[in-house]
C-alpha cells in the first residue's frame, strides 16, 4: 500500500511538471520565432529607408546637375544609311565637346581600360561601343580628358562647384576651431566622430580639385559633416569663444601669409643679386685664358680714340661679362656708323681680365671698347668713402662703388664733353648716336620720365625720398617730375660748371647720418639732378622688363632701348620667359667657352 502511494506521487509530480515546462518551452520557442521575424522585418526596414534616403539624395543631386549641365551628345553611327541624316546630326554638333565630357563618369567607372560611347540606329535602339584604350595611353587619355572637361565646363557648374569647394573648405575651418575646445588627448565618441569628418571632408575637397566633379559619397560627406558640426554647436553653445577663436586662426593666417611674403621677397630678391653657376666658369676661363697670352697680345691701338671728344662715347659700369657683351652689340648692330662709337667698360679688379679677354676674343667690329679696372681710380676711395656701408642695406649693389661711380663721371672721363651711360641690363634696338644731336637746353641729364601715372613704371619723389624730413622737404617738391636710369645722356661740361658732384656729396654725408631716402642711386640721383633734367621722347626708353609681364608689344618694338630693370634679370632663370629672346639674340651661344661652362638658350 505504501508502494502504490509512492508511485502515484510521483507520477503527480512528472505530469505536474509536463503540464508547465512543456507549454513554457513551446511559448519560449513561439516568441524566439517572433522575435527573429520581428528582426528581419526591422532589417527589410532599415534597407528600405537607407535606399529611400539614396534615392532622395540621388534625386536631389541630379535636380542641381540637370539644372547646370547641358544635354548629352546622341552620336549617330556612320554608315552608308545615315547619311541622309547628316542635316539632323549637324544640329548636335555644337554639344559634341559636352557629350564627350559628359561620358567622363563612364571612363571613370572602367578604370581607363575601356570607352563606352552610346549610339543609336534609325530604329532607335541604343547600343554600346567598347573600344579597348592601350595601358601605356591611360595617363595621357586621362590627361586629355580632363583638359577637355576644363574647356567644356559650364559657367553655371563650375560656380557651383566653386560654392561647394567654398562649403567644404568653411565646414574644415569650423570643424577645427570645435576640435579645439576639447582637451589634447580626448578619446570621446563626438572627438573620434569629429575626426572622421574631418578626414572624409578633405578626401571630397582632394577628388573636386581633381576631377573638377562630386560624387554621390562626397555629397553624403558634406551633409554628414554639416550634421555633426550642428551637434558640436549644441555642445559648445558659447559664441563669444568661438568668435574669439576664429579671430584668433584669422590674424595667425595673415601673419603666416605676411611672413611668406616676405620671405618671398627676400628669396627673389636674393636670387636677383645671385651670379649663375655658368656665368662665373665662364669669368674664370676667361681669366685664365687672358694670362696666358704674351703681354704684347693684351695692348690696344686704339689709344688715341679713348679721349677724342668728336666721337660717340658711351659708358657700362658692370661686373658680368656676358650682360656688357650684349650692351656692346646690340649698340653696334644698330649703329649706323659704328667706327665712331667708343665703349668705356669699368668693372672691379675681379673681372677685368675676364671681361678684357672677352672683347679681344670677341672684336666688336670696327668699334672701340676699352676696358678697365675701378681701382684704377685712386682718387675715388678719398672721395667715396665707406659712408654708404652705414645705410644698412642688404644688396651690396646700392652700396658698391661700382654703382655709384655714375656720379663721377666728370672725374673718369675729364677730356669728354658729353656721354650716354648705360646700364648693363638693356638691349639696344635703335642708332643711339642721335643723342647728340638732342637740344639739351642747358640741362645736364637727359632721360625718360617715369612721372605718368597708370603706367607701371610710374614713381613719384616721397616713394622713394623721405619728405618728412625738413631738409628734404624745404628744397624738393614731391610732385615733381621723376626719371629713370638705364639709358642717360650726360652733358659734361655743364655738370662742371654747375659742381653737382659736390651736391652729391653734400646730401650723401646728409644720408649718412639721418634716413633720406630708399636705399639704391636712383632717389640720391633725383635729389643730385633736382630742375636739371631734359625730358626725352618715352620711345627712346621702355621700363619693366625686368618685373613686370605685362609691357605692350607695340611699346616693345618702337623703344630704342628694352631696359630689364628689376630682379628678374634675361641672364636668370627666374627672368620673364617672355623677354628673354630680345636678349638672348645678342648673346653668342655658339662660342666654346658657353656650350662648355653650358650657357645655352
Amino acid at each position: 500500500m505504501k508502494a502504490f502511494r509512492r508511485c502515484s506521487r510521483i507520477l503527480i509530480l512528472w505530469l505536474l511538471c509536463v503540464s508547465v515546462f512543456v507549454p513554457v518551452f513551446l511559448l519560449s520557442y513561439r516568441l524566439k520565432h517572433i522575435s527573429d521575424a520581428s528582426e528581419d522585418f526591422v532589417e527589410d526596414l532599415s534597407i528600405i529607408k537607407h535606399r529611400t534616403e539614396a534615392q532622395t539624395l540621388s534625386a536631389i543631386e541630379q535636380e542641381e546637375i540637370e539644372g547646370l549641365r547641358e544635354p548629352l551628345l546622341e552620336v549617330y553611327k556612320d554608315d552608308t544609311s545615315s547619311s541622309a541624316d547628316n542635316s539632323s546630326t549637324s544640329g548636335h554638333a555644337k554639344h559634341s565637346e559636352v557629350g564627350i565630357a559628359a561620358d567622363d563618369a563612364a571612363l571613370s567607372e572602367d578604370n581607363g581600360c575601356s570607352a563606352t560611347r552610346h549610339h543609336k540606329d534609325e530604329g532607335g535602339q541604343e547600343r554600346q561601343q567598347h573600344s579597348e584604350l592601350p595601358a601605356s595611353g591611360k595617363k595621357e587619355e586621362h590627361h586629355i580628358k580632363r583638359v577637355q572637361h576644363d574647356q567644356v565646363l559650364p559657367t553655371r557648374l563650375r560656380r557651383k562647384l566653386d560654392e561647394k569647394l567654398r562649403l567644404m573648405k568653411d565646414q574644415m575651418i569650423r570643424a577645427k576651431t570645435y576640435l579645439s575646445f576639447t582637451a589634447a588627448n580626448s578619446t570621446s565618441h563626438f572627438v573620434k566622430e569629429l575626426k572622421l569628418r574631418m578626414k572624409e571632408v578633405e578626401r571630397a575637397i582632394g577628388h573636386c580639385t581633381k576631377d573638377f566633379r562630386l560624387s554621390k559619397s562626397d555629397m553624403q560627406r558634406i551633409k554628414a559633416m554639416e550634421s555633426t558640426l550642428l551637434k558640436a554647436s549644441r555642445i559648445y553653445p558659447d559664441c563669444a569663444t568661438m568668435i574669439k577663436k576664429l579671430r584668433a586662426m584669422t590674424n595667425n593666417a595673415e601673419e603666416q601669409a605676411r611672413s611668406h611674403r616676405n620671405q618671398e621677397t627676400f628669396l627673389r630678391g636674393l636670387g636677383g643679386r645671385t651670379i649663375p653657376r655658368g656665368l662665373h666658369c665662364l669669368s674664370m676661363r676667361l681669366t685664365a685664358e687672358y694670362f696666358a697670352l704674351e703681354p704684347e697680345e693684351r695692348e690696344h691701338s686704339y689709344k688715341h680714340k679713348l679721349q677724342d671728344p668728336h666721337l660717340y662715347h658711351f659708358a657700362v659700369f658692370s661686373d658680368n661679362v656676358l650682360a656688357c657683351s650684349v650692351v656692346v652689340n646690340s649698340t653696334i648692330s644698330t649703329a649706323m656708323k659704328p667706327e665712331r662709337i667708343v665703349f668705356h667698360i669699368v668693372t672691379d679688379s675681379l673681372n677685368v681680365r675676364a671681361i678684357s679677354m672677352w672683347f679681344l676674343s670677341n672684336p666688336p667690329g670696327k668699334a672701340t671698347v676699352h676696358v678697365e679696372s675701378i681701382e684704377n681710380f685712386q682718387w675715388l676711395s678719398t672721395k667715396y668713402n665707406a659712408t654708404l656701408q652705414r645705410e644698412g642695406s642688404l644688396d651690396t649693389r646700392y652700396i658698391s662703388e661700382l654703382n655709384h661711380l655714375r656720379f663721377y663721371l666728370p672725374d673718369v672721363f675729364p677730356h669728354l664733353n658729353k656721354i650716354v651711360l648705360l646700364d648693363h641690363d638693356v638691349v639696344v634696338q635703335r642708332d643711339l648716336t642721335r643723342l647728340w644731336s638732342i637740344n639739351m637746353r642747358g640741362k645736364v641729364n637727359a632721360a625718360v620720365e617715369t612721372c605718368k601715372e597708370g603706367e607701371t613704371s610710374f614713381r613719384r619723389m616721397d616713394m622713394l625720398v623721405n619728405f618728412t624730413d625738413p631738409i628734404i622737404a624745404n628744397k624738393f617738391d614731391p610732385k615733381a617730375c621723376t626719371w629713370a636710369f638705364g639709358m642717360n645722356l650726360f652733358d659734361l661740361q655743364e655738370w662742371r660748371r654747375r659742381k653737382l658732384t659736390e651736391v652729391y656729396h653734400k646730401y650723401l654725408h646728409l644720408g649718412s647720418k639721418r634716413p633720406l631716402w630708399a636705399a639704391g642711386s636712383l632717389p640720391i640721383g633725383w635729389i643730385t639732378f633736382y630742375k636739371h633734367t631734359v625730358a626725352l621722347d618715352n620711345r627712346w626708353q621702355v621700363l619693366g622688363l625686368g618685373y613686370d609681364s605685362g609691357v605692350r608689344e607695340e611699346d616693345i618694338d618702337a623703344a630704342a632701348v628694352l631696359h630689364f630693370d628689376g630682379i628678374l634679370k634675361p641672364w636668370l632663370d627666374i627672368g620673364i620667359e617672355r623677354y628673354k629672346s630680345l636678349w638672348r639674340k645678342h648673346v653668342k651661344y655658339e662660342h666654346p667657352y658657353l656650350q662648355q661652362c653650358n650657357v645655352h638658350e
